[in-house]
């Protein structure tokens, strides 16, 4: 079984997860950890739990999800995984930092893409890549079948939907990608979102009122 870690990082409260397999192997997904001390907390955790991160990913690249992509990298040696339409997003973000006077150094090492069909593997365990666009031009989520469980980035919240006003950003293309790529998934899939709580898909099915 996955353990599933949540932590909620930077000024936006974005959620990181840190995904970890039965053998101490871990993912690190969406590091927003801004702060010295957000940052000593992500350490602290994956050393207290004897954890060894194998893979760090972004579900997209807008700021707050991509603050300690070069810290996880620097601190444990791994290259960053991302869809290939995210690099350009990735390469903005210092820019947006320095707009919300939030500035950082940006990860600039090797990029891994992926692409839905691709799976990932941490362990004995594989997650499906789903290709969500609309919030972001290249937003993926990790779908584990076997466990039932997405971490879905910005894409679905309880009870509401990212924002599609940034740059790449469209209203009908996330909405395609909810109802195509989501909506098929076990209603009781849990769905580990960027911001907030998690939900389940037959839960969104039925309350979201921008899916209506």
């Amino acid at each position: 079984m996955l353990t599933v870690k949540s932590f909620a990082f930077n000024p936006v409260q974005e959620n990181t997860y840190v995904l970890s397999d039965e053998k101490d192997a871990c993912c690190i997904i969406d590091p927003g950890c801004y702060f010295g001390n957000e940052r000593t907390a992500l350490k602290e955790y994956i050393e207290q739990q004897g954890l060894s991160p194998r893979l760090l990913v972004n579900t997209h690249c807008h700021l707050d999800h991509v603050f300690g992509n070069k810290f996880v990298s620097d601190t444990w040696d791994l290259p960053l995984h991302l869809h290939e339409k995210e690099e350009s997003v990735l390469a903005a973000a210092p820019e947006w930092g320095q707009a919300w006077d939030m500035p950082f150094e940006n990860y600039r090492g090797e990029l891994i893409f992926l692409a839905p069909g691709s799976p990932v593997l941490l362990g004995d365990h594989t997650f499906d890549i789903l290709f969500l666009p609309g919030h972001s031009p290249g937003s993926i989520g990790l779908y584990c079948a076997a466990q039932g469980f997405l971490i879905g980035g910005d894409v679905l919240f309880r009870g509401s939907i990212g924002r599609t006003d940034l740059p790449g950003g469209h209203h009908e293309t996330l909405l395609a990608s909810i109802r195509d790529q989501l909506w098929p998934l076990p209603d009781e899939t849990i769905v580990y979102s960027g911001h907030g709580e998690p939900t389940t898909i037959g839960w969104e099915k039925k309350n979201n009122p921008f899916l209506a």
